[in-house]
């Protein structure tokens, strides 16, 4: 009986999945597979939009930077909002982040004040010189991390969804 019982527990538990969101493709996807994992362990998810520092001047002179960072917040806020309503509703425990500055230091800060214990992150895979000088954003999060991490990328198969009548 207690054999049994072991089995059927899950070899560790999953309170809290972080999924940081820059709403590209890439993003959706790591979100659609945090879902299965926060269902099967009843976990609260929290998802997180970063908007990227901005800075003053562009090549065409002075930016409302403040401005901007305002209006990207305002947005990302109001669409995460929807994206948890319409994607996870009531189904499990979640929440909603919006931080300004560095994406990868953002994240791990969140990770570690939640505290999370999954992380899942999509990339892009960046490429060539910019991957060497800057490396992608989720290369940064695994190096920093408190918690494991899923990453998805932009460009694999996708894992089928079991057949529930087997």
């Amino acid at each position: 009986e207690v054999a049994t019982r072991t089995a059927l527990q899950p070899p560790f538990r999953i309170k809290r999945i972080l999924v940081p969101i820059d709403f590209s493709e890439c993003s959706s996807k790591a979100f659609q597979y945090a879902l299965p994992f926060v269902k099967e362990h009843q976990a609260a998810i929290s998802l997180q939009y970063v908007v990227p520092q901005t800075y003053g001047t562009s090549e065409y002179g002075a930016i409302d930077s403040m401005g901007l960072q305002t209006s990207m917040r305002d947005t990302g806020e109001k669409d995460l909002a929807k994206l948890a309503a319409d994607e996870v509703g009531g189904v499990v425990a979640n929440d909603t982040v919006v931080r300004v500055g560095s994406p990868a230091r953002k994240i791990v800060e969140v990770a570690r004040s939640l505290p999370a214990d999954l992380i899942v992150i999509s990339t892009h895979g960046p490429t060539g010189l910019k991957h060497v000088f800057l490396g992608s954003i989720a290369e940064h999060v695994v190096q920093r991390a408190p918690c494991p991490e899923f990453i998805v990328r932009e460009r694999e198969h996708e894992i089928g969804v079991r057949s529930q009548s087997r």
